[in-house]
């Protein structure tokens, strides 16, 4: 949990402050709309790292610990698969990195969503 906040935290921080950079760096201009967009998309990383930092310490899965894994599991899974495709597209070394990540999250928290959760005492 803390690893995806921090992760989530900093791309959402980047999204936030820097999106004519990004759209910049991703498209090769900046154009106002995809800028908001990008906006909205760090807001809703910032969101969701909230949400996995505030619930830390907490048990994951169970009755209240589930939709929190869930959430996860199925952002880190279709981001994943979005970028398997987009990085048979564009063959560039930050869509590979994210790619990995992205996928090593989706298998971390999928077999916490399948699993009867255990606590560490």
């Amino acid at each position: 949990m803390i690893g995806s906040a921090i992760l989530l935290a900093l791309a959402g921080i980047s999204l936030s402050f820097l999106p004519q950079e990004i759209s910049t760096y991703l498209s090769g201009s900046s154009h106002p709309v995809f800028s908001l967009a990008l906006q909205l998309l760090g807001a809703l990383y910032l969101g969701m790292a909230m949400l996995n930092w505030m619930n830390k310490n907490k048990l994951l899965g169970g009755i209240y610990g589930r939709p929190i894994t869930m959430a996860n599991f199925i952002h880190f899974l279709v981001g994943g698969l979005s970028l398997v495709k987009a990085t048979s597209v564009a063959n560039q070394p930050a869509f590979i990195i994210t790619t990995i990540i992205y996928s090593t999250f989706a298998v971390g928290f999928g077999y916490l969503w399948l699993n009867t959760p255990k606590s560490v005492k």
